[in-house]
């Protein structure tokens, strides 16, 4: 996985005031969860950290709070609901010896044959939720579709991945291939149907 770099400051006051001021001065009010003691609240800088939320990629997050360092996930991101400007940010704190839950980005893999065949590729999930260690998580989870025919769909119960626990309803389907109409009406279109012969129309 990728690795952000982001510095944080501790923060003084919790108050409602204080995350206003924080906002308008583009600093954005932070939680770390997760750690062995109590919670942390910080501050980070807006801008430093939106290569962090800009891109489906997942980091892991090299957090540096004043003189500690931290690796955590991005566990929530809280945006204006009008000017889009993120305004709360919730990190959970991470240990290599320790598994954990993270959502990753899927990776189509191969020329689907129901594609070449005129179908329609249809992604239902952008992101898996996967529980494992660290060092066993890929930047990407892979999903293979080359024998993917029109009309069939990969679920998650088709897909696995080295030492990680896959935390997703059974019956979640992650793509699908369906029938173009404009393509299933051509096919429809056989000689000697009313469709391919005008329908009815003439006929007395």
């Amino acid at each position: 996985m990728k690795i952000l770099a982001v510095q944080g400051d501790l923060r003084k006051d919790l108050g409602k005031t204080s995350s206003h001021a924080l906002r308008i001065a583009r600093k954005v009010p932070c939680v770390l969860y997760g750690g062995e003691k109590e919670n942390i609240h910080f501050i980070v800088d807006e801008e430093a950290f939106k290569k962090a939320y800009i891109t489906p990629e997942v980091f892991i997050i090299d957090l540096k709070i004043e003189k500690k360092e931290y690796k955590a996930v991005i566990k929530e991101i809280q945006f204006h609901p009008v000017t889009d400007r993120v305004i709360h940010i919730d990190f959970f704190q991470i240990f290599e010896d320790k598994p954990f839950s993270i959502k990753m980005p899927i990776n189509i893999v191969g020329d689907s044959v129901g594609v070449k065949k005129g179908g329609k590729l249809m992604i239902k999930m952008r992101k898996i939720r996967v529980f494992g260690l660290l060092a066993d998580i890929p930047s990407k989870l892979d999903v293979d579709i080359t024998k993917l025919q029109i009309g069939q769909s990969i679920k998650i119960p088709s897909l696995s991945y080295d030492n990680l626990q896959i935390q997703e309803p059974k019956n979640a389907v992650v793509c699908a291939v369906k029938t173009v109409r404009a393509a299933a009406k051509v096919d429809a279109a056989v000689p000697g149907t009313p469709e391919a012969d005008g329908g009815e129309e003439g006929a007395e």
